[in-house]
């Protein structure tokens, strides 16, 4: 019984308050989200999109979010016959939020995701696992990007 009037007590406010109407929510749908380049640039671009609801909002965009990535594919064990048994994909990205209206950057912040991936006999299926392991790198790294940005649209304006 007591918790809820505590947790009130310290400050604790749920981020997206107000559901579809709220602040951070309205915040977030206007974000563009400028072109990036690459496959894993478009995998990221598509997943900023569908998790900002960039276009809801109807009108103008109120920030730009300009993102740069570094995709790598690396080989890590080396085998007896001297063939690359396991593979690390690093996909790091450095993002900055941009107010449209002064040309302000809001936010600058990297955000990163890694995975491991299993160097089998069958190149078929490698490539099929560097594939997948991209796209899920893709979506985690635009999650991490989402949360940054929701975080900061929250804070309230300095004076």
């Amino acid at each position: 019984m007591l918790a809820p009037l505590l947790l009130a007590a310290c400050g604790l406010q749920p981020m997206y308050a107000g559901g579809g109407n709220g602040a951070v929510a309205q915040g977030l749908a206007s974000v563009q989200v400028s072109a990036i380049e690459g496959r894993a640039g478009w995998l990221v671009r598509n997943a900023l999109v569908d998790r900002l609801g960039a276009g809801n909002g109807g009108g103008a965009a109120r920030y730009r979010l300009d993102v740069r990535l570094d995709d790598r594919l690396e080989g890590l064990a080396l085998l007896s016959n001297d063939t690359i048994g396991r593979e690390r994909r690093t996909l790091r990205a450095r993002y900055q939020l941009v107010d449209t209206a002064s040309g302000e950057i809001v936010l600058d912040a990297t955000a990163g995701s890694d995975a491991g991936i299993d160097v089998v006999s069958s190149e078929y299926a490698t490539i099929a696992a560097e594939q997948t392991a991209l796209e899920n790198l893709a979506r985690d790294v635009a999650d991490r990007i989402v949360t940054n940005v929701a975080v900061n649209l929250r804070k309230p304006a300095a004076p």
